[in-house]
Parts: structure tokens; C-alpha cells; sequence
């Protein structure tokens, strides 16, 4: 199982003295996260990209307790094995032989969680936050990436992305195996 740090250790294992630049980092900083993930892509670009390369598309579940955090509510999750309380994230990353990088990610809101007005607004989900399938996010990255210019030879996920018929239609139109 996997230790929690502190501010204080995390802190220390970077070399800060302190544990505020880390609590305000954490706790208090504005992320342009859209941002941060074209930068990684075009840093990927530079030092990972190959023309052999995969794109790996899955998802995962992340426990909760509670039903607050945007898109919880019991659902199967792969993390559990079993219907549990969690938030689903779906997950893009590349990989080739000069390494791999985890590169984009959508959080899946289910659709009671889009349809719930004061939900949302108690949670600061913005009007651009519509429901959307799993596959439907995982279509939404794999644009971006392949948009982007970035060498893919080949694009990879289990059967919820193999059997959607729409994301395999767009992958057909581009001609992307």
C-alpha cells in the first residue's frame, strides 16, 4: 500500500525547506489543465515521438466515500473489481521505444451527475461539461492527439472502446490503425 506524505515530506523530497510552495501548489494554484496537456503533448512530440508508436486507451476508477467530488456515485470499477462509490477517469497515453507518457484524460460524469443543475453548480462544474460514454471522451483525446501531429501507428483499448462502433468509424475515416 502506498504511503501518504505530507506537506512537510513532500516538501523535503523535492529540496523545498518549507512546505508552503507545495500546500499553495496543492491546495491553492490555478491550473489551465488543457494547457499543461499541450505542452506534455508537444514535449512528447519532441523527445518520445516515433513512428512505430501506440496510443493506449483505458480507464480507471478512483474510490470514494463520498459523493461530492463531480461524476461519484456507484458504478463498476476495474480498480475494485466490483460496484463501488467512485469517479471514473479515462485515460490517454503514448508509448514508444524511447519511452511512454501518460497524455491526456477525461473525467466521466455520468449522466444523472450532467442532468443535476444544483449538483453541478455546488461542485463548480461548468455549462461546458456535458455527458458523454466513456468511448465518447476517449474519441474527444484521440482527436486531439492525432490532431496535434503526433506519429501513431497503431491505437489500443479494451472492449468498451473496441465495441463502439463510432470511435472505430473515426479511427477508419483517418485511416488510423
Amino acid at each position: 500500500m502506498m504511503e501518504r506524505k505530507n506537506g512537510w515530506q513532500v516538501a523535503e523530497a523535492v529540496g523545498e525547506a518549507t512546505p508552503y510552495a507545495i500546500q499553495h501548489l496543492l491546495d491553492r494554484a490555478k491550473w489551465d489543465c488543457d494547457g499543461v496537456r499541450d505542452a506534455l503533448c508537444a514535449h512528447v512530440s519532441e523527445k518520445l515521438s516515433t513512428p512505430k508508436a501506440v496510443v493506449v486507451i483505458d480507464e480507471t476508477g478512483f474510490l470514494k466515500k463520498r459523493s461530492k467530488s463531480v461524476g461519484v456515485q456507484r458504478q463498476y470499477s476495474g480498480t475494485a473489481g466490483r460496484i463501488e462509490s467512485c469517479q471514473i477517469g479515462v485515460f490517454l497515453s503514448y508509448t514508444s521505444a524511447r519511452g511512454h507518457a501518460l497524455l491526456d484524460r477525461e473525467l466521466y460524469v455520468p449522466k444523472n451527475w450532467a442532468d443535476d443543475q444544483k449538483r453541478r453548480q455546488e461542485a463548480h462544474v461548468p455549462d461546458s461539461v456535458t455527458f458523454a460514454t466513456e468511448p465518447e471522451l476517449a474519441q474527444r483525446m484521440l482527436e486531439r492527439t492525432l490532431d496535434s501531429g503526433l506519429p501513431v501507428a497503431w491505437v489500443t483499448g479494451d472492449t468498451v472502446y473496441g465495441s463502439a462502433r463510432s470511435l472505430r468509424m473515426a479511427l477508419e475515416e483517418r485511416r488510423q490503425a
